[in-house]
């Protein structure tokens, strides 16, 4: 079994649901508190000990990779300022060297295409997927959480949660075949179903880890829901020549791509601060 050191975040969108603010900013780059979402998902992999990253592209796109470059004339004036604890936290966030490349998604066609156009990065080993939009707040790494089942079960693993039968079409949707409690093994996997064909509430949330044998069915470039390659589809005939579970992972996904799930996050992860917490506890009781 090869270890888990691959990680693949596709950030092409456009971010249409936060317009104006998306205009000339990528939505990846809109921060939670003081760090923008695509440092969430970055730390969240490091600390599942992924190693190399590939961020699919698109127009427009180019702060995310400038977020992670090295900025000596910033590091300088706090140096200058003696603002050693910003210069502190700012290097340990810094990645390793030659630890990122970026491959551009020239045409929008769903999650499936994004992912086949990091093939080359993939090779043959398995790979996380980070959909940076998904939030997570969780005690251990949601992406650790998922490289832990991985190591147990040797294939594919999703991470999942159960949402109401009336937002099932919103969502890659689970056939159970055996539920284990934490894990469950699956047998089929159905895109944004209508709500009277879904085959359970268990839905995948956007964190992922594949066997690099999915690339050979995207590469087919099938469209499936809304016209769009849909990776769901491709995951789906994995299934029964790989194992293929689901994770009921430990802790809370904030939908960054939606208002309410970003405004909701916001609070949730400042509360995390000692330093903030007081004074915005003290805020929200002023809006009751």
């Amino acid at each position: 079994m090869k270890p888990l050191k691959k990680a693949v975040l596709p950030v092409a969108g456009f971010g249409t649901r936060f317009l104006p603010a998306t205009k000339a900013v990528a939505k990846e780059m809109l921060p939670v508190v003081d760090r923008p979402l695509i440092q969430y998902a970055v730390d969240e992999a490091r600390a599942a000990g992924i190693e190399q990253f590939c961020f699919i592209t698109g127009r427009g796109k180019t702060a995310i990779v400038e977020h992670f470059d090295i900025a000596y004339e910033l590091e300088k004036s706090l140096e200058e300022r003696n603002k050693a604890d910003i210069l502190a936290e700012l290097r340990a966030l810094a990645v390793t060297p030659g630890s990122i490349v970026t491959v551009r998604q020239q045409v929008p066609m769903g999650l499936g295409h994004a992912i086949w156009c990091a093939r080359a990065f993939v090779g043959d080993d398995p790979f996380a997927i980070i959909l940076p939009d998904d939030l997570m707040q969780c005690e251990t790494s949601c992406v650790a959480q998922l490289a832990e089942a991985y190591r147990e079960t040797g294939g594919n693993v999703v991470a999942i949660e159960e949402v109401p039968m009336e937002r099932v079409n919103k969502y890659g949707v689970l056939d159970i075949e055996k539920d284990m409690g934490r894990l469950v093994s699956v047998k089929g996997l159905v895109e944004k179903p209508p709500v009277d064909q879904a085959p359970s509430n268990l839905t995948i949330i956007g964190r992922y880890v594949l066997m690099p044998e999915v690339m050979t069915h995207l590469a087919k470039l099938e469209k499936g829901a809304g016209g769009e390659v849909q990776l769901t589809d491709s995951m789906a005939k994995l299934i029964g020549t790989q194992p293929f579970h689901g994770l009921r992972y430990e802790g809370r996904r904030f939908d960054c791509g939606d208002k309410l799930g970003f405004l909701e996050a916001q609070i949730a992860f400042a509360l995390e601060r000692p330093e903030l917490a007081p004074a915005v506890r003290g805020f929200l009781d002023r809006y009751r």
